[in-house]
């Protein structure tokens, strides 16, 4: 089902709140304070702002976005859910540029914002991908500068190195940023704390994941620098899902965003997981995708000072 931008909630403040206190309290408010969910009072005087509730049990009043991303924001409610739809729904992003034009904020302003919803989409802890009977594809690409690597070695040697786990069962990515040294030891971490080690491993000809794969189900790999792509015998062998995640990363970095500074590529990185790891083959569309971000705004707090410096457009 398709969501039109100009459904009440995009457009006016209150529907905006009535729809984010139906994600965050389905069964009536629920104090951030003291998270009591009993004997809970809504405010309703001319003095009182729209959505206040007092507990009666800690004395604290509150709305539904205090103790959220949204909390103390000037921007109006309407904005940040058509921001997160915006960011939702397009599967290669949209820059802060477009949202500065479609939202009426400044460049400033939808920039933040953007940043505010990415850590929205930062996944909770859902335990290790794959499982029995589980595929698990493991590789490696690079993106943009690493400051860190200056000199005149070959320019693959001066980027952002990023490793990418795909669950071929549930459709899920995660990826982290992998600067520093790549080799058995420090890939073992990171695979044996993100990958059950009942699942397959199956990753490309790299040295670095020969050890380690020893500890899971199986490991299988292609050969790429003999440009082997998918084992003839067993055609299941391959990293080609897990390379489709890389090719969609990389068409909305060089034509959404052009340029990420190092120190905010995490943050875009997990931007790109949340909308592949829900995307619309799995059965969930634009505005169920939406309501998942819009729920993982809960508990967190993201100040300016913690995005400050370049940033992508």
């Amino acid at each position: 089902m398709k969501t039109n931008v100009y459904e009440p909630r995009f457009q006016n403040a209150d529907a905006a709140r009535e729809h984010l206190e139906g994600i965050h309290w389905p069964d009536g408010p629920v104090c951030p304070h003291c998270t009591s969910g009993d004997d809970q009072k809504r405010l309703k005087g001319k003095s009182h702002r729209a959505g206040l509730v007092q507990c009666n049990g800690c004395r604290k009043q509150y709305t539904v976005t205090v103790g959220t991303l949204f909390e103390r924001s000037k921007v109006p409610l309407n904005k940040w859910l058509l921001a997160t739809h915006l960011m939702c729904s397009s599967k290669k992003g949209i820059s802060a540029h477009q949202l500065h034009r479609m939202l009426g904020v400044t460049y400033k302003t939808a920039w933040f914002m953007a940043h505010r919803i990415r850590e929205a989409m930062v996944p909770g802890d859902n335990g290790p991908m794959g499982g029995p009977g589980s595929d698990v594809e493991a590789d490696e690409t690079y993106w943009g500068k690493n400051p860190d690597k200056a000199g005149n070695r070959m320019a693959i040697h001066r980027m952002n190195r990023i490793v990418s786990l795909v669950d071929r069962t549930t459709g899920r990515s995660t990826s982290v940023v992998f600067n520093g040294q790549f080799n058995a030891d420090t890939i073992s971490d990171y695979l044996y704390t993100r990958v059950d080690r009942k699942s397959r491993l199956l990753t490309d000809d790299a040295q670095a994941y020969k050890r380690p794969g020893y500890e899971f189900a199986s490991h299988r790999s292609v050969n790429h620098t003999q440009d082997e792509y998918v084992n003839l015998q067993d055609r299941s062998i391959h990293t080609n899902t897990v390379e489709g995640f890389f090719g969609i990363f990389k068409r909305g970095m060089r034509g959404i965003y052009q340029h990420c500074a190092q120190k905010h590529l995490q943050r875009y990185l997990a931007e790109f997981d949340f909308r592949y790891s829900n995307r619309s083959g799995r059965g969930i569309e634009d505005s169920e995708r939406t309501d998942i971000a819009l729920k993982g705004i809960a508990g967190k707090r993201l100040t300016y000072r913690r995005t400050s410096g370049l940033a992508a457009a």
